[in-house]
Protein backbone atom coordinates (compact mmCIF):
# COMPACT_ATOMS: atom_id res chain seq x y z
CA UNK A 1 0.00 0.00 0.00
CA UNK A 2 0.90 3.47 -0.76
CA UNK A 3 2.72 5.40 2.07
CA UNK A 4 1.25 7.72 4.41
CA UNK A 5 3.97 9.78 5.59
CA UNK A 6 1.73 12.66 7.46
CA UNK A 7 1.06 10.01 9.45
CA UNK A 8 4.84 9.53 10.30
CA UNK A 9 5.47 13.17 10.90
CA UNK A 10 2.20 13.38 13.42
CA UNK A 11 3.64 10.72 15.48
CA UNK A 12 7.55 11.90 15.37
CA UNK A 13 5.36 15.47 16.65
CA UNK A 14 3.31 13.48 19.41
CA UNK A 15 6.77 11.87 20.09
CA UNK A 16 8.51 15.07 20.97
CA UNK A 17 5.62 17.07 22.94
CA UNK A 18 4.84 13.93 25.22
CA UNK A 19 7.88 11.93 25.15
CA UNK A 20 5.60 8.95 24.09
CA UNK A 21 7.50 6.35 21.86
CA UNK A 22 6.70 6.95 18.26
CA UNK A 23 7.26 2.54 18.01
CA UNK A 24 4.78 2.51 20.88
CA UNK A 25 2.12 4.14 18.97
CA UNK A 26 2.60 2.47 15.81
CA UNK A 27 2.35 -1.00 17.58
CA UNK A 28 -0.74 0.32 18.97
CA UNK A 29 -2.33 1.30 15.39
CA UNK A 30 -1.48 -2.01 14.43
CA UNK A 31 -2.68 -3.91 16.97
CA UNK A 32 -6.00 -1.66 16.25
CA UNK A 33 -5.62 -3.01 12.17
CA UNK A 34 -5.18 -6.05 13.33
CA UNK A 35 -8.65 -6.44 15.37
CA UNK A 36 -10.40 -4.62 12.05
CA UNK A 37 -8.87 -7.52 9.80
CA UNK A 38 -11.21 -9.47 11.81
CA UNK A 39 -14.42 -8.33 9.75
CA UNK A 40 -12.60 -9.07 6.37
CA UNK A 41 -10.85 -12.77 7.24
CA UNK A 42 -12.98 -13.48 10.44
CA UNK A 43 -10.04 -14.77 11.62
CA UNK A 44 -6.56 -13.40 12.88
CA UNK A 45 -4.57 -15.67 14.37
CA UNK A 46 -2.45 -15.96 10.75
CA UNK A 47 -2.57 -12.69 9.99
CA UNK A 48 0.02 -9.67 10.26
CA UNK A 49 -0.30 -5.66 10.11
CA UNK A 50 2.63 -3.73 8.89
CA UNK A 51 3.27 0.00 9.23
CA UNK A 52 6.18 0.77 7.48
CA UNK A 53 8.75 3.08 10.14
CA UNK A 54 9.88 5.39 7.59
CA UNK A 55 6.76 6.38 5.16
CA UNK A 56 3.82 4.81 6.60
CA UNK A 57 2.84 2.10 4.14
CA UNK A 58 0.75 -0.56 5.82
CA UNK A 59 0.53 -3.49 4.14
CA UNK A 60 -1.28 -6.95 5.48
CA UNK A 61 0.26 -10.47 5.50
CA UNK A 62 -1.47 -13.38 5.81
CA UNK A 63 1.03 -16.51 6.92
CA UNK A 64 0.14 -19.56 4.97
CA UNK A 65 1.32 -22.72 4.92
CA UNK A 66 2.35 -24.80 1.57
CA UNK A 67 0.51 -27.77 0.85
CA UNK A 68 -0.43 -30.15 -2.09
CA UNK A 69 -4.03 -29.49 -1.72
CA UNK A 70 -5.48 -26.33 -0.40
CA UNK A 71 -8.45 -26.71 2.13
CA UNK A 72 -8.27 -23.32 3.68
CA UNK A 73 -6.85 -20.76 1.50
CA UNK A 74 -6.76 -18.27 4.43
CA UNK A 75 -4.40 -20.54 5.71
CA UNK A 76 -2.98 -22.64 2.85
CA UNK A 77 -1.71 -22.27 -0.80
CA UNK A 78 -0.47 -24.65 -2.86
CA UNK A 79 3.34 -25.16 -4.23
CA UNK A 80 2.89 -23.89 -7.58
CA UNK A 81 1.33 -20.30 -6.62
CA UNK A 82 3.73 -20.22 -3.91
CA UNK A 83 6.48 -19.95 -6.34
CA UNK A 84 4.42 -17.87 -8.99
CA UNK A 85 4.45 -15.25 -5.89
CA UNK A 86 8.03 -15.88 -5.19
CA UNK A 87 9.95 -16.64 -8.28
CA UNK A 88 13.38 -16.82 -6.53
CA UNK A 89 12.95 -18.58 -3.16
CA UNK A 90 13.18 -22.55 -3.21
CA UNK A 91 10.24 -23.63 -1.53
CA UNK A 92 8.54 -26.75 -0.87
CA UNK A 93 5.84 -28.55 0.70
CA UNK A 94 5.79 -27.66 4.51
CA UNK A 95 7.04 -23.98 3.92
CA UNK A 96 5.27 -21.06 5.17
CA UNK A 97 5.42 -18.14 3.62
CA UNK A 98 3.89 -14.26 4.47
CA UNK A 99 1.21 -13.72 1.47
CA UNK A 100 -0.17 -9.85 0.78
CA UNK A 101 -4.04 -9.89 1.70
CA UNK A 102 -4.06 -6.27 1.91
CA UNK A 103 -8.01 -5.02 1.20
CA UNK A 104 -8.50 -2.14 -1.40
CA UNK A 105 -10.45 -0.18 0.89
CA UNK A 106 -7.61 -0.60 3.94
CA UNK A 107 -6.25 3.10 3.40
CA UNK A 108 -9.42 4.55 4.77
CA UNK A 109 -9.89 1.84 7.32
CA UNK A 110 -6.50 2.79 8.12
CA UNK A 111 -6.90 6.40 8.71
CA UNK A 112 -9.67 6.36 10.89
CA UNK A 113 -8.62 3.76 13.26
CA UNK A 114 -5.06 5.07 13.22
CA UNK A 115 -6.47 8.17 14.95
CA UNK A 116 -8.88 6.12 17.23
CA UNK A 117 -5.77 4.00 18.88
CA UNK A 118 -3.60 7.13 18.79
CA UNK A 119 -6.03 9.03 20.62
CA UNK A 120 -6.25 5.83 23.17
CA UNK A 121 -2.55 5.06 23.25
CA UNK A 122 -1.78 8.39 24.43
CA UNK A 123 -3.79 8.22 27.32
CA UNK A 124 -2.68 5.05 28.14
CA UNK A 125 1.07 6.33 28.20
CA UNK A 126 0.01 9.46 30.03
CA UNK A 127 -2.02 7.47 32.93
CA UNK A 128 1.01 4.62 32.80
CA UNK A 129 3.44 7.70 33.56
CA UNK A 130 1.45 9.26 36.25
CA UNK A 131 1.11 6.30 37.83
CA UNK A 132 4.26 6.00 37.92
CA UNK A 133 5.25 9.07 39.05
CA UNK A 134 3.11 8.94 41.97
CA UNK A 135 3.56 5.24 42.63
CA UNK A 136 7.30 6.06 43.76
CA UNK A 137 6.18 9.18 45.81
CA UNK A 138 3.58 6.82 47.76
CA UNK A 139 4.45 7.25 51.74
CA UNK A 140 6.29 10.89 51.10
CA UNK A 141 4.78 14.24 51.12
CA UNK A 142 3.49 16.05 48.12
CA UNK A 143 1.86 19.33 47.77
CA UNK A 144 -1.34 20.55 45.91
CA UNK A 145 -3.98 22.43 45.58
CA UNK A 146 -7.90 22.36 46.90
CA UNK A 147 -9.67 21.56 43.49
CA UNK A 148 -13.30 20.57 44.68
CA UNK A 149 -15.03 18.70 47.39
CA UNK A 150 -17.04 15.80 46.05
CA UNK A 151 -19.31 15.29 49.27
CA UNK A 152 -17.01 15.00 52.17
CA UNK A 153 -13.85 14.18 50.57
CA UNK A 154 -11.50 16.62 48.88
CA UNK A 155 -10.31 16.38 45.16
CA UNK A 156 -6.83 18.02 45.69
CA UNK A 157 -4.68 18.62 42.05
CA UNK A 158 -1.21 17.68 41.79
CA UNK A 159 -0.63 19.23 38.33
CA UNK A 160 -1.43 16.85 35.76
CA UNK A 161 -3.52 14.73 38.17
CA UNK A 162 -5.90 14.62 41.03
CA UNK A 163 -5.60 13.00 44.67
CA UNK A 164 -8.49 12.33 47.01
CA UNK A 165 -8.59 12.96 50.57
CA UNK A 166 -10.94 10.95 52.16
CA UNK A 167 -13.04 12.62 55.22
CA UNK A 168 -11.54 9.82 57.47
CA UNK A 169 -7.85 11.47 56.33
CA UNK A 170 -9.02 14.39 57.24
CA UNK A 171 -8.34 16.70 60.44
CA UNK A 172 -11.65 17.17 62.05
CA UNK A 173 -10.74 20.80 62.77
CA UNK A 174 -9.22 22.18 59.15
CA UNK A 175 -11.38 23.70 57.12
CA UNK A 176 -10.17 24.22 53.74
CA UNK A 177 -11.07 26.49 50.80
CA UNK A 178 -10.71 26.25 47.02
CA UNK A 179 -7.21 27.04 46.04
CA UNK A 180 -6.05 26.52 49.08
CA UNK A 181 -2.41 25.25 48.94
CA UNK A 182 -1.62 22.06 51.53
CA UNK A 183 0.69 19.68 51.99
CA UNK A 184 -0.46 15.73 52.23
CA UNK A 185 1.08 12.48 52.96
CA UNK A 186 0.60 9.85 50.18
CA UNK A 187 -0.96 6.68 51.64
CA UNK A 188 -1.79 4.66 48.57
CA UNK A 189 -1.46 4.80 44.51
CA UNK A 190 -3.57 2.46 42.43
CA UNK A 191 -3.20 1.56 38.78
CA UNK A 192 -7.05 1.14 37.89
CA UNK A 193 -8.44 1.34 34.26
CA UNK A 194 -9.73 4.79 34.85
CA UNK A 195 -6.48 5.95 35.46
CA UNK A 196 -4.13 6.45 38.74
CA UNK A 197 -6.25 6.64 41.55
CA UNK A 198 -4.30 8.78 44.50
CA UNK A 199 -5.32 8.50 48.62
CA UNK A 200 -3.99 10.89 50.51
CA UNK A 201 -3.84 11.80 54.68
CA UNK A 202 -3.66 14.92 56.25
CA UNK A 203 -4.13 13.10 60.23
CA UNK A 204 -1.68 10.02 59.51
CA UNK A 205 1.21 10.53 61.52
CA UNK A 206 3.62 9.79 59.13
CA UNK A 207 2.71 13.26 57.83
CA UNK A 208 4.13 14.52 61.21
CA UNK A 209 7.39 12.40 60.57
CA UNK A 210 7.92 13.71 56.92
CA UNK A 211 7.54 17.06 57.74
CA UNK A 212 10.51 17.13 60.42
CA UNK A 213 12.24 15.35 57.32
CA UNK A 214 11.99 18.34 55.01
CA UNK A 215 12.47 20.80 57.66
CA UNK A 216 14.99 19.55 60.25
CA UNK A 217 18.80 19.13 57.80
CA UNK A 218 19.63 16.84 60.86
CA UNK A 219 16.99 14.62 60.29
CA UNK A 220 17.02 14.47 56.39
CA UNK A 221 20.70 13.82 56.58
CA UNK A 222 20.08 11.08 59.12
CA UNK A 223 21.84 12.41 62.23
CA UNK A 224 18.88 12.62 64.23
CA UNK A 225 16.37 9.95 64.40
CA UNK A 226 12.47 9.84 64.85
CA UNK A 227 12.35 6.72 66.76
CA UNK A 228 8.85 6.89 67.63
CA UNK A 229 5.58 9.46 66.96
CA UNK A 230 2.02 9.19 68.84
CA UNK A 231 -0.83 11.89 67.42
CA UNK A 232 -3.95 12.48 67.52
CA UNK A 233 -4.56 14.74 64.67
CA UNK A 234 -5.44 18.45 65.03
CA UNK A 235 -4.65 18.16 68.77
CA UNK A 236 -1.74 16.67 69.72
CA UNK A 237 1.29 15.11 68.74
CA UNK A 238 4.29 13.30 70.91
CA UNK A 239 7.31 12.54 68.91
CA UNK A 240 10.65 10.51 70.50
CA UNK A 241 14.01 11.83 68.65
CA UNK A 242 17.63 10.09 69.50
CA UNK A 243 20.95 11.51 67.89
CA UNK A 244 23.82 9.46 66.59
CA UNK A 245 25.69 12.18 67.27
CA UNK A 246 26.92 13.27 70.95
CA UNK A 247 27.85 16.63 70.06
CA UNK A 248 24.16 17.06 68.41
CA UNK A 249 20.91 17.90 70.69
CA UNK A 250 18.23 16.00 68.95
CA UNK A 251 15.26 18.09 70.28
CA UNK A 252 17.15 21.33 69.83
CA UNK A 253 17.89 20.17 66.20
CA UNK A 254 13.80 19.39 66.06
CA UNK A 255 12.84 22.54 67.43
CA UNK A 256 15.25 25.22 66.04
CA UNK A 257 16.43 28.23 67.26
CA UNK A 258 13.76 29.95 68.93
CA UNK A 259 11.28 27.17 68.21
CA UNK A 260 11.40 28.32 64.45
CA UNK A 261 11.84 24.42 63.16
CA UNK A 262 8.78 23.18 64.97
CA UNK A 263 6.32 26.32 64.53
CA UNK A 264 6.72 25.68 61.11
CA UNK A 265 5.37 22.62 61.66
CA UNK A 266 3.07 23.21 64.04
CA UNK A 267 1.59 26.27 61.61
CA UNK A 268 1.18 23.87 58.72
CA UNK A 269 -0.79 21.40 60.83
CA UNK A 270 -2.89 23.90 61.63
CA UNK A 271 -1.73 25.19 65.08
CA UNK A 272 -1.83 21.12 66.52
CA UNK A 273 1.01 20.79 69.91
CA UNK A 274 3.89 18.64 68.94
CA UNK A 275 5.74 17.38 71.92
CA UNK A 276 9.65 16.46 71.24
CA UNK A 277 11.16 14.25 73.83
CA UNK A 278 14.63 12.28 73.97
CA UNK A 279 14.14 8.48 73.22
CA UNK A 280 16.55 6.38 75.64
CA UNK A 281 16.52 2.24 75.18
CA UNK A 282 15.80 2.13 78.99
CA UNK A 283 11.94 2.08 78.94
CA UNK A 284 11.62 3.47 82.45
CA UNK A 285 13.31 6.43 81.44
CA UNK A 286 11.42 6.87 77.94
CA UNK A 287 8.18 6.90 79.84
CA UNK A 288 9.30 9.64 81.84
CA UNK A 289 10.07 11.67 79.02
CA UNK A 290 6.72 10.50 77.21
CA UNK A 291 4.99 11.77 80.48
CA UNK A 292 6.71 15.18 79.99
CA UNK A 293 5.52 18.18 81.18
CA UNK A 294 4.31 16.05 83.95
CA UNK A 295 6.92 15.46 86.65
CA UNK A 296 6.91 11.76 87.59
CA UNK A 297 8.66 10.48 90.61
CA UNK A 298 9.10 7.07 90.08
CA UNK A 299 8.74 4.71 87.52
CA UNK A 300 8.59 0.39 87.79
CA UNK A 301 8.50 -0.84 84.27
CA UNK A 302 8.27 -4.48 83.21
CA UNK A 303 9.19 -5.25 79.62
CA UNK A 304 8.13 -8.64 79.01
CA UNK A 305 4.41 -7.60 80.38
CA UNK A 306 4.92 -4.36 77.96
CA UNK A 307 3.82 -2.26 81.20
CA UNK A 308 4.74 0.20 83.86
CA UNK A 309 3.49 1.32 87.01
CA UNK A 310 4.34 5.65 87.78
CA UNK A 311 4.40 7.68 90.70
CA UNK A 312 3.73 11.09 90.14
CA UNK A 313 3.61 13.86 92.83
CA UNK A 314 -0.01 14.73 93.58
CA UNK A 315 -0.21 18.32 91.92
CA UNK A 316 0.84 16.51 89.00
CA UNK A 317 -1.53 14.03 88.45
CA UNK A 318 -3.55 15.88 86.19
CA UNK A 319 -0.84 17.40 84.25
CA UNK A 320 0.37 13.31 83.89
CA UNK A 321 -3.04 12.21 82.51
CA UNK A 322 -3.96 15.02 80.35
CA UNK A 323 -6.96 16.64 79.41
CA UNK A 324 -9.04 13.67 78.65
CA UNK A 325 -6.15 11.54 79.46
CA UNK A 326 -4.77 12.51 76.35
CA UNK A 327 -1.67 13.05 78.08
CA UNK A 328 -1.24 9.85 79.10
CA UNK A 329 -2.62 7.93 75.96
CA UNK A 330 -0.26 9.33 73.76
CA UNK A 331 2.33 8.76 76.27
CA UNK A 332 0.87 4.65 76.05
CA UNK A 333 0.96 5.08 72.15
CA UNK A 334 4.61 6.58 71.78
CA UNK A 335 6.51 3.42 74.07
CA UNK A 336 4.36 0.86 73.26
CA UNK A 337 3.48 0.17 76.70
CA UNK A 338 0.51 0.49 79.14
CA UNK A 339 0.84 2.98 81.64
CA UNK A 340 -0.83 3.04 85.40
CA UNK A 341 -0.35 6.05 87.05
CA UNK A 342 -0.52 7.03 90.46
CA UNK A 343 -0.44 9.83 92.68
CA UNK A 344 2.17 9.89 95.26
CA UNK A 345 -0.48 10.02 98.49
CA UNK A 346 -2.20 7.42 97.75
CA UNK A 347 -1.20 3.19 99.17
CA UNK A 348 1.02 1.85 96.44
CA UNK A 349 -0.96 -1.44 97.61
CA UNK A 350 -4.30 -0.28 96.75
CA UNK A 351 -4.80 -1.08 92.66
CA UNK A 352 -7.88 0.33 92.46
CA UNK A 353 -6.20 3.94 92.64
CA UNK A 354 -4.42 3.67 89.69
CA UNK A 355 -5.53 5.33 86.49
CA UNK A 356 -4.75 2.51 83.62
CA UNK A 357 -3.78 3.93 80.25
CA UNK A 358 -3.17 1.66 77.23
CA UNK A 359 -1.34 1.99 73.62
CA UNK A 360 -4.72 1.41 71.97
Amino acid sequence: MSGNKELIDALNEIEKEKDISKDILLEAIENSLLAACKNQFGRTDNIKVNINRENGAVNVYAEKTIVDEVEDDLVEITLEEAKQKFPRKKLEVGDVVNIEVTPKNFLRISAQKAKQAVVQKIREEERKVIYNQFSSREHEIVTGTVQRYNGRNIAINLGKTDAILPESEQIPTEHFRLNDRIKVYVIEVKDTTRGPKITVSRNHKELVKRLFEETVTEVSDGIVEIKSIAREAGQRTKMAVYSSDPDVDPVGACVGLNGDRVNDIVEELGGEKIDIINWSDDPAVLIENALSPAKVISVDAYPDEKWARVIVPDYQLSLAIGKEGQNARLAARLTGYKIDIKPESQSTEDEEEYYYYEEN
